[in-house]
C-alpha cells in the first residue's frame, strides 16, 4: 500500500497552524497546492479530516483520532532521514580501509600523503590487520575496501589482482651467501634462521613454498614482527625470508637474494564488497594504490 507522505505532512501542518495559508508558508507551497494535497489524502482515506469554513479550520473526529499518531510517525521518519543523511555526510568526509601491516608500512606512506593533498576534507582511517581480518572488515562493511594478499574469500567479496611480489632471503651483507645472485632452499639449511612467530598468511605461504625443506631448517629464533627479524639479520644473528618490499626501507647492511628453485611469491590484491560501489574518495585512493603497486 502506498503511503501519501506529502498529504500527511500537509494535514499535520494545517492542523498545527490552524490555517491553510500559514501552513502553506511553512511548507513553502502555494495554498492551492496544499489544499490539493490534503483533499487527495482525504479521498485516498475515504474520510474527511478537516472542516473548512470562512474563519478557521477544525478537525473532524477522524482527523482528531489520527493526528497524534501521524505527527509521531512523521517525526520518527524525519529522525531516521536525518540519521541516514548524517551517515551519508560522514561517508563523504571519512574513509576507512584495511591493509596488511607490511604493505601499509612499506608502500602506502607516500600514497597517503598524496591522498591527503587531493582530499583535504576527508579523514582517513587505516586499519592495518592480518589478511583474514582485512577480508572480514570488508565483508562486514567496516572498511570500504582492503589491500591484502590473495587467499580464500567469501562469495560476496570481489578480488582485484594488483601485483605479484617475490620473497627474498635476507642476509647480512657480510654473510658468504651475500656474494651470490640467487639462492636455493638448500642454502637455508646451512645457517640459523629467524621466522615470524604469528600464524600469519605470510608465514603460511612461506612454509608451504619451502615444503620439506621447511622441516629441516634451523628455525633458531622466532619474533613477532618483520622489523625485529630484519634487525637481527643486520646484526648477523641469522637470516630470514620476507617479501622483497622490506628492502625498500630496510636497515643498512642487508641484502635480499631471490630463490632460483622455487616460485616464492605472493599476489597482492584489492578486496571490496561485490556489487557495492565505492565512494569517490575510496575510488581515488584505490587508483593511487594501483599506480603505486604497478611497478612492483
Amino acid at each position: 500500500m502506498r503511503v501519501d507522505y506529502l498529504g500527511l505532512e500537509g494535514f499535520v501542518a494545517v492542523a498545527d497552524m490552524g490555517s491553510f495559508s500559514r501552513a502553506a508558508r511553512k511548507l513553502d507551497l502555494s495554498q492551492t497546492a496544499l489544499s490539493h494535497r490534503v483533499r487527495k489524502l482525504e479521498e485516498d482515506l475515504g474520510q474527511q479530516l478537516l472542516i473548512r469554513n470562512a474563519r478557521d479550520i477544525s478537525l473532524t473526529q477522524a482527523g482528531k483520532s489520527i493526528l497524534p499518531q501521524v505527527r509521531a510517525q512523521l517525526l520518527a521518519l524525519a529522525n531516521v532521514y536525518g540519521e541516514v543523511r548524517k551517515q551519508g555526510h560522514e561517508m563523504r568526509t571519512r574513509l576507512t580501509f584495511a591493509c596488511l601491516p607490511t604493505l601499509s608500512s612499506y608502500y602506502l606512506a607516500d600514497v597517503l600523503l598524496r591522498f591527503a593533498e587531493d582530499y583535504p576534507a576527508v579523514k582517513l582511517c587505516l586499519m592495518d590487520q592480518t589478511a583474514e581480518t582485512v577480508n572480514q572488515l570488508v565483508h562486514d562493511g567496516e572498511a570500504e575496501f582492503g589491500i591484502t594478499i590473495a587467499s580464500a574469500t567469501p562469495w560476496d567479496i570481489e578480488v582485484e589482482h594488483l601485483c605479484t611480489e617475490p620473497y627474498v632471503l635476507l642476509v647480512n651483507d657480510a654473510h658468504p651467501l651475500a656474494q651470490k645472485d640467487f639462492v636455493t632452499r638448500e642454502d637455508l639449511l646451512s645457517m640459523p634462521m629467524v621466522r615470524i612467530r604469528t600464524q600469519s598468511s605470510n608465514r603460511q605461504l612461506v612454509e608451504d613454498a619451502l615444503g620439506d625443506y621447511g622441516k629441516k631448517i634451523d628455525w633458531r629464533f622466532e619474533v613477532q614482527f618483520a622489523a625485529t627479524a630484519m634487525s637481527m639479520v643486520a646484526a648477523g644473528v641469522g637470516a630470514t625470508v620476507l617479501p622483497r618490499l622490506t628492502m625498500q626501507r630496510g636497515l643498512p647492511g642487508l641484502k635480499g637474494l631471490h630463490f632460483s628453485d622455487v616460485d616464492l611469491t605472493r599476489d597482492i590484491c584489492a578486496v571490496r564488497r561485490r556489487g557495492m560501489p565505492l565512494s569517490t574518495p575510496a575510488n581515488g585512493l584505490l587508483e593511487m594504490v594501483r599506480e603505486r603497486l604497478r611497478d612492483v
